[in-house]
C-alpha cells in the first residue's frame, strides 16, 4: 500500500499563490505516489470568530480550488473536517491526555493570545485537534510550512504519551516529510511570509484575483533602492519577483540569470505579471467550470467523507477500546 499523506488549509481569507506555489503544486505532484487526505480544517477555522455564511462560501470555494488546482479526487480524498464527526470526538479523547503545560508552550498559542483581549480555549486546543486530523487516518507523513512544524512533533509527543499509556495504537508521523515547495513572500513586505491573515491589498495575489488586478499588484510590489535585476547584491523583493517567476514557469537558475541580468524593474515586473497571469488561467477556468455545477462539487465532498470515514471511524474505535471507553 502506498503511505498515507494528510494534509489542510483552513476556508479563511483568500487562497493566493504562495498557498498554490508552497503547497496545491505540490500536493498534485504527491498524489501519484502517496494515498492523499487533503483536509479543509472549517472546525480549525472557528478557533477564531468567522461570519456563518461567509464560512460556508469559503468552504466550497477552497474545494473548489482544490480540484482546479488538479487534485483529482478520483485518487485523492478532498474533505471537508467537520463532515467526519471522528476527527471532534478524537480531538476530546486525546485532550484528556494532553498537559496543559505543552499547550501553553506552543507558539502560535503564545503570539495570538499576546494580539487578543479574549482567548477562545478552542485557540489553546487547536494543536490536539491538528494532532487528531494526523492520527485519526495512521498519516505517516504531513507535508506542513515551518510554522506548523512545532504542532507536527507535539503529535509524535501525544502519540507516544497515549501509546505509553494504552498500549500501542497509534502510527508515528514521519519527521521527514514530502519536499514542499517555494516559500513566496509579501508583496509589500517581502521579509514575511505570504499569509492569508494579512488584510493589505497589495501583500497577496489571490488565486482567483482578475488579470488586471494581479498586474496592478506586482507592479506595486516592494523591490529595493536599485533599479535593474542585480544578481551580485538582490534585495529580498527582487528575489521574491524572480522565485514567483521560477516557480510559475519552471526555468533553471541559468535561465533567470541569462533573461533577468540586468532588466529595469518594470519591465521584471511586466515579466512576472504575465507568467503569473498565464499560470492561474488553466486554474481559474477550471474554477468557473467546477462552480457551475454545485451538484457535482457536493458530491466530490460527499463521496471523499464516506471515502475516509471507515478509516477514521476504526481508529476512534481503537482508541476508546484502549482507554477503556464503552463500545457496542
Amino acid at each position: 500500500m502506498k503511505p498515507r499523506v494528510l494534509s489542510g488549509i483552513q476556508p479563511t481569507g483568500s487562497l493566493h499563490i504562495g498557498n498554490y506555489l508552497g503547497a496545491l503544486k505540490n500536493w498534485v505532484r504527491m498524489q501519484h505516489d502517496y494515498e492523499c487526505v487533503f483536509c479543509i480544517v472549517d472546525l480549525h477555522a472557528i478557533t477564531l470568530y468567522q461570519e456563518p455564511a461567509e464560512l460556508r462560501r469559503k468552504i466550497e470555494q477552497t474545494a473548489a480550488i482544490f480540484l482546479a488546482a488538479g487534485i483529482d479526487p478520483r485518487i485523492s480524498s478532498v474533505v471537508v473536517q467537520s463532515t467526519v464527526a471522528a476527527h471532534a470526538e478524537l480531538c476530546w479523547l486525546l485532550t484528556c491526555v494532553t498537559p496543559i503545560g505543552w499547550l501553553e508552550r506552543m507558539t502560535q498559542y503564545k503570539d495570538k493570545s499576546a494580539k487578543q483581549e479574549s482567548i477562545s480555549d478552542g485557540l489553546l486546543q487547536y494543536p490536539v485537534l491538528m494532532a487528531a486530523d494526523i492520527l485519526l487516518y495512521k498519516a505517516n507523513a504531513v507535508p506542513v510550512g515551518d510554522d506548523q512544524s512545532q504542532h507536527l512533533e507535539l503529535t509524535r509527543d501525544l502519540a507516544q504519551r497515549f501509546n505509553a499509556q494504552y498500549g500501542d495504537t497509534f502510527v508515528m508521523p514521519e519527521t521527514k516529510l514530502p519536499s514542499v515547495g517555494a516559500r513566496i513572500m509579501g508583496l509589500d513586505d517581502p521579509t514575511k511570509k505570504m499569509s492569508k491573515s494579512e488584510t493589505g491589498s497589495g501583500h497577496a495575489i489571490a488565486l482567483l484575483d482578475e488579470p488586471s488586478v494581479i498586474r496592478k499588484k506586482l507592479m506595486r510590489a516592494t523591490t529595493d533602492s536599485g533599479t535593474g535585476v542585480d544578481f551580485d547584491n538582490m534585495g529580498a523583493g527582487v528575489a521574491n519577483l524572480l522565485a514567483i517567476h521560477q516557480s510559475f514557469t519552471g526555468w533553471t537558475d541559468d535561465q533567470i540569470r541569462n533573461h533577468f541580468a540586468g532588466l529595469r524593474y518594470g519591465d521584471l515586473k511586466k515579466t512576472v505579471a504575465e507568467a503569473v497571469v498565464a499560470g492561474l488561467e488553466p486554474i481559474q477556468q477550471r474554477y468557473k467550470e467546477i462552480t457551475a455545477d454545485p451538484a457535482y462539487l457536493k458530491g466530490v465532498l460527499r463521496e471523499a467523507a464516506e471515502r475516509v470515514a471507515p478509516v477514521a471511524n476504526d481508529t476512534v474505535r481503537l482508541v476508546k477500546q484502549r482507554m477503556g471507553i464503552y463500545t457496542d
